[in-house]
């Protein structure tokens, strides 16, 4: 695509989010369904367009520091963590300002706003071009798996399409971001992501908190079932059983053919997490063409962005409706 090109579709997306539609945006994590967030009728539709529960918070994509500055109030501690990391996959869970003028759909009752700036050049261009923060989950039928490319946000299930999809080609993270909390000196960690724990940490000058035991989720991506396929799912498998499609990692692998796929045979964490909701879905694709129930999965280990992976994966091979 040109730069002409690029131009005019950011263009027509921001004038469709200006007057209440649905736009289907890349970010370096993975495509997000945006609507204004300062409208209620348009952060209705992403909830109506995605089956998605009204008790679970969105997430508002700004273009940077100011702009989040309009909607939330930003601590010594969550600036420190701006300027280290935006833009970028980390999300914060801020205190709402009075005059934040936000939909309260946005924050499903809480006080607090999801924010985070995305790494991405189209994402970026369409904030500035709609001139408002962009409630932007991803764009899928809630509870399934995330899409990284434009085609799978047009066979996500949506019970409503986008008037336009913008296409940015494959997400380079490949998970959704990192959701923390800070509050005070300490910083919660509500949500793995496609930041690592050890690198906010090192930021914070402090271990990261685990979230309080509650049934309402605080953010995005909290909810025990989540980011899954149709067919179930077999965790820390030694190996491929018969009648098992199998996601492989490192020296585990499944048997050669199209039920097997390889997240990172290096056994690289970085190339793994920006494979897994793609694999996942083509696996499942194969799943439901050959009639088989199961996708069993390698272990993974659990430093770094095996964080984030190991939380989907449980996510998703959770009991279904949870």
């Amino acid at each position: 695509m040109s730069d002409r090109e690029n131009n005019e579709t950011i263009k027509t997306a921001a004038e469709i989010i200006r007057r209440g539609g649905l736009v289907a945006m890349p970010t370096e994590t993975v495509y997000g369904l945006a609507a204004d967030a300062t409208r209620d009728a348009s952060v209705a539709k992403i909830f109506e367009a995605k089956g998605r529960p009204r008790f679970n918070p969105l997430i508002c994509h700004v273009a940077d520091a100011e702009m989040a500055a309009r909607y939330v109030e930003i601590s010594p501690l969550a600036g420190k963590l701006i300027d280290a990391f935006w833009p970028g996959p980390l999300t914060l869970v801020l205190p709402r300002r009075p005059d934040a003028g936000l939909s309260l759909l946005v924050s499903a009752g809480l006080d607090t706003v999801a924010v985070r700036a995305p790494a991405h050049e189209s994402a970026q261009a369409l904030i500035r071009a709609a001139d408002r923060p962009l409630a932007a989950p991803s764009a899928n039928r809630s509870g399934r798996i995330s899409p990284t490319t434009a085609d799978h946000v047009r066979t996500g299930g949506l019970l409503i399409q986008p008037e336009l999809i913008v296409d940015g080609g494959p997400c380079r993270v490949g998970v959704e971001s990192t959701i923390v909390k800070p509050e005070g000196e300490t910083v919660t960690l509500l949500r793995p992501g496609g930041l690592a724990r050890a690198d906010i940490e090192k930021v914070a000058g402090a271990p990261l908190m685990d979230p309080p035991q509650t049934d309402k989720p605080q953010a995005p991506g909290m909810l025990v079932s989540h980011y899954a396929p149709a067919a179930g799912m077999r965790l820390n498998a030694a190996a491929q059983r018969d009648g098992e499609a199998f996601l492989g990692f490192g020296d585990v692998a499944g048997e050669p053919g199209a039920l097997s796929m390889n997240l990172s045979a290096s056994g690289d964490l970085r190339e793994a997490a920006a494979n897994l909701f793609r694999y996942l879905r083509a696996l499942d694709e194969q799943c439901g063409e050959r009639g088989l129930t199961t996708i069993a999965v390698a272990p993974m280990p659990n430093d770094g962005l095996g964080e984030a992976i190991n939380d989907r994966l449980a996510r998703a091979a959770a009991p279904r409706g949870q």
